[in-house]
């Protein structure tokens, strides 16, 4: 670590965080030596949490106040994690039907976000001081392991609103202090992409922050346009917020010359787990309760799939417990073998709109159609929205490299896997616009895989 760096995250960075009244600085403190505890002294710390978060809620929280009541529920008496299961699960629909009464009574200088969410119907929360300290020295620690520290040069590509209509003059100074570099992630032209590749050369970061579709799309475009970004001295790229498909990872880590650490996590449900360089996806165990539920809600063992559902522990203000996620994963009960602690994910499989429902209502992962298309000579980029039981869109941007016979084959190919009587629809179209938060998504599925039948 050099001398700049270390002043930043030794004095200016802390410095910022103690002036947006933050203790972040303290948390990562602790959970960098947490992160190799015994898990029978982690378990002591969690539980211990668990009963502040849950007393905390059940006298100043409103709907918790109603609910334990209603179900003679009694925080005092926990003493393990299951105890979740005596309450209901929180999810979108409540959160909307209770945004006043989920807010704590003690809650002050509650900051306001929202979420577009996979139905597009945006879920409105609040997050306060305490959640994001606690999400701020999470990402931190997780940062280090990668032997790289807030004020290392960073090119951050991003898409949220947040960030990008932030930029006033007061964030650029703190970007150039600490010099972090934002591109936005909205647009992929190929002007825009030799935009990125030129600032990402001349800044020579060390590290790289960003969703992999967009880091993918410019490791493509780099290869193609014989640029090399691999001689930079980039140590790492942080992807998060999608999930990432394996040519992903390859194509990142070939074209900038480093692994790609995976992180998972959103602004609702927080910073949940990150990859350390032995590979393991540790959980922030220390802040978050995961459980994997099945579609009938009961609780799952590690090693098999279902959804994910969150239980923050930093999260008095505007409790998360129980939360639904709407993501689908699998638990690890193996250790890491970088000596950590921390419990891992197995695997993030995706949300559940990621999934696709065949006719005769099997539900498979969307990887089954997109091996259909990646690979074709000529594709560039591709979308499958599956709108009905019935009817599969297909949207492709080819090249001229394209043989237009391959097309009968996506379609055969399709209903090999879904269902002889699907419609596939396929669309050649100039290019794919991302969502409206940056990402790139590329199967979309607006069939219920709980209920297979159209939503």
């Amino acid at each position: 670590m050099n001398l700049y760096t270390r002043m930043v995250s030794g004095l200016l960075f802390p410095l910022q965080e103690r002036l947006k009244q933050h203790d972040s600085v303290r948390v990562r403190r602790q959970m960098e030596s947490s992160q190799y505890w015994p898990r029978q002294r982690l378990e002591a710390l969690r539980i211990e949490r668990l009963r502040a978060l849950l007393s905390e809620a059940g006298i100043h929280v409103p709907y918790y106040r109603e609910l334990f009541a209603c179900q003679g529920f009694e925080p005092a008496e926990v003493t393990c994690t299951a105890d979740l299961q005596h309450l209901p699960f929180l999810d979108k629909p409540t959160i909307r039907a209770n945004l006043d009464a989920l807010k704590s009574e003690r809650a002050e200088g509650l900051a306001r976000f929202n979420t577009g969410g996979s139905s597009g119907e945006p879920l409105i929360f609040f997050i306060g001081n305490e959640r994001v300290s606690h999400d701020v020295a999470a990402k931190w620690r997780a940062t280090r392991w990668w032997g790289v520290d807030i004020g290392d040069p960073e090119i951050v590509l991003w898409g949220s609103p947040i960030e990008l209509t932030s930029q006033d003059r007061v964030r650029q100074w703190r970007d150039l202090v600490m010099r972090t570099r934002l591109l936005p992630a909205f647009e992929m032209s190929p002007d825009k992409l030799d935009g990125f590749i030129a600032e990402i050369r001349t800044m020579r970061p060390k590290m790289l922050f960003g969703y992999p579709s967009a880091f993918a799309h410019i490791a493509r475009h780099a290869g193609e346009r014989g640029i090399r970004l691999d001689d930079l001295g980039i140590r790492v790229a942080f992807v998060t917020s999608e999930r990432i498909y394996p040519h992903q990872r390859e194509a990142i880590e070939r074209a900038f010359g480093c692994p790609v650490a995976n992180g998972y996590g959103g602004r609702d449900a927080g910073f949940i787990a990150h990859q350390c360089p032995a590979g393991g996806m540790h959980l922030t165990h220390e802040d978050i309760i995961i459980e994997i539920v099945d579609a009938k809600g009961r609780v799952l063992q590690a090693g098999e799939s279902g959804e994910i559902v969150v239980t923050h522990l930093a999260t008095r203000d505007f409790p998360f417990i129980r939360y639904r996620t709407g993501d689908i994963g699998v638990l690890d009960d193996q250790p890491c073998t970088c000596g950590r602690t921390l419990p891992l994910l197995k695997s993030i499989e995706g949300r559940s709109t990621d999934f696709l429902v065949a006719k005769d209502g099997t539900v498979m992962h969307g990887l089954s159609l997109i091996y259909i298309v990646r690979d074709l000579p000529g594709v560039r980029q591709f979308k499958i929205v599956q709108e009905s039981l019935d009817i599969i869109r297909i949207l492709l941007v080819t090249d001229a490299s394209f043989d237009p016979a391959c097309l009968a084959g996506i379609v055969s190919g399709v209903k090999a896997r879904l269902g002889a009587g699907v419609l596939v629809e396929i669309e050649q179209v100039r290019e794919i616009p991302p969502e409206k938060s940056g990402k790139y998504r590329y199967v979309v599925s607006r069939v219920d895989p709980n209920r297979a039948d159209s939503v």
